[in-house]
């Protein structure tokens, strides 16, 4: 376990602080973090096109931070079980890049 922790702690790093769209990404979260949206939720919460969404979306699961329930159009995105693990660590790694006004206004988990 220590092992994949490692990993995991790298990989938010790469996903949210040393990647161009980390911070869009970082405010996908903090949205899923309230509840799961689909698509078209999220893009209007943001202020961002649909496309936009859709690839950053396709990041985070490939790499295991969601996951979508379904395969139709309208499908929600939610937290994964891995992301939920590591929430704390997450939100962390959110704050540095949002800043603490942005993140405080986090969801539930």
């Amino acid at each position: 376990m220590p092992g994949n922790e490692r990993y995991f702690r790298v990989l938010v790093k790469w996903l949210f602080e040393a990647s161009r769209g980390g911070p869009t990404r970082a405010r996908i979260i903090l949205l899923l973090m309230e509840h799961p949206m689909n698509i078209n939720q999220i893009a209007r919460k943001l202020g961002l096109n649909y496309r936009t969404i859709q690839h950053h979306l396709g990041v985070l699961e490939k790499h295991g931070i969601v996951e979508r329930l379904g395969d139709g159009y309208g499908s929600p995105y939610f937290l994964s079980v891995e992301a939920l693990n590591m929430i704390d660590y997450i939100r962390e790694s959110i704050c540095r890049v949002l800043g603490d006004k942005e993140c405080s206004r986090s969801g539930t988990y």
